[in-house]
C-alpha cells in the first residue's frame, strides 16, 4: 500500500490514502482522535459518496477492508464531534497534514484551505444535511409527545426505567448506578449505613420523588411483611428535573 501515509496527532495515528489523487482519512483514527466512540453509528450519517472501503495492510502485514471518508467526508465528522480538541485537530488537519500530502506532489498543485474556505466547506455540508434533519425531526415527533406525557404522568418509576427513558427519548446514556450518584452527587438523595437511597423530605414535598413502602414474603411464616426501607421511585415531574441536569451539563461539557 504505497500510497498510505501515518501521520501522527499527540502520539494517535491518524492514517491517510491517497485513491485518484485525492487524500481519505480512516474512519477510525478520526473518531478516536476526536472521542467519537460510536463508530458504527458515524459511518450510518455519512453519505456514501464522502465514505467508502478500502483494504489496508496493519503492521503484520495483514490486509483488512477499512471505512475511509473523504476530505469532505473528514470536514463532516470534525463538525460532529464535541470535543474542544476538534477545532485544535482541524487546523493540524489543514496546516500540517494537507500541505504535507500536497509537498508531495501527489495530491496535485491545490492550494491549502483558508480558514474562510474551510468554514464554507462545513457550511456546504451542514445545509445538505438540513433535509435530512428535517426527516428526522418528523420521526421523532411521536417520541416528542411520549416524553411529554411521560413528565406530566402522575405516575412513578425506577431508577432502572428512568435510565431507559432518557435513553430512549433524549439519546442519554446513563446507566442505574450512575443516576443514583448523580442524585446524591447533586443533593436529591442521600445514602443511610448501609448504602441504600433515600430523598430528602423536601424534595418528596416538591413532587420529584414518592416512597413506596415494599413488602416481602417471609420464608418462615409466609405472612407479607413491610420492608423497613421504603423504595424510592422517581415522578414525571423528577425525570424531567433529571433531564435538564444532565442536558446542562453534557452543554457545559462540550
Amino acid at each position: 500500500m504505497k500510497d498510505l501515509t501515518i501521520f501522527n496527532y499527540q502520539n494517535t495515528p491518524v492514517r491517510t490514502v491517497l485513491i485518484d489523487g485525492e487524500p481519505w482519512f480512516v474512519l477510525a483514527d478520526l473518531a478516536r482522535v476526536l472521542g467519537i466512540k460510536d463508530v458504527q453509528r458515524l459511518n450510518s450519517r455519512l453519505d456514501d459518496g464522502v465514505r467508502q472501503t478500502h483494504p489496508i495492510q496493519d503492521r503484520l502485514g495483514r490486509t483488512q477492508n477499512v471505512t475511509i471518508v473523504s476530505e469532505a467526508g473528514m470536514y463532516e465528522v470534525v463538525i460532529r464531534s464535541d470535543k474542544p480538541e476538534a477545532a485544535a485537530f482541524r487546523r493540524w488537519i489543514t496546516s500540517e497534514v494537507l500541505p504535507e500530502i500536497r509537498k508531495t506532489g501527489s495530491y496535485g498543485a491545490a492550494p491549502a484551505l483558508t480558514e474562510d474556505e474551510i468554514v464554507h466547506r462545513a457550511l456546504q455540508i451542514t445545509v445538505a444535511k438540513v433535509q435530512e434533519l428535517e426527516t428526522v425531526n418528523r420521526a421523532l415527533a411521536p417520541k416528542a409527545r411520549a416524553w411529554d406525557d411521560i413528565v406530566s404522568s402522575e405516575g412513578s418509576w425506577s431508577y432502572r426505567d428512568v435510565a431507559h427513558t432518557l435513553h430512549q427519548h433524549k439519546r442519554i446514556v446513563i446507566g442505574e448506578k450512575r443516576l443514583v450518584q448523580a442524585l446524591v452527587t447533586w443533593g436529591y438523595l442521600f445514602r443511610d449505613h448501609k448504602g441504600r437511597p433515600h430523598a430528602y423530605q423536601k424534595y418528596l414535598e416538591q413532587g420529584l420523588f414518592v416512597e413506596k413502602i415494599r413488602t416481602y414474603q417471609d420464608q418462615i411464616t409466609g405472612e407479607r411483611r413491610e420492608s423497613s426501607a421504603p423504595q424510592v421511585r422517581i415522578t414525571g415531574k423528577g425525570i424531567d428535573m433529571i433531564y435538564r441536569r444532565l442536558a446542562g451539563e453534557l452543554e457545559v461539557a462540550s
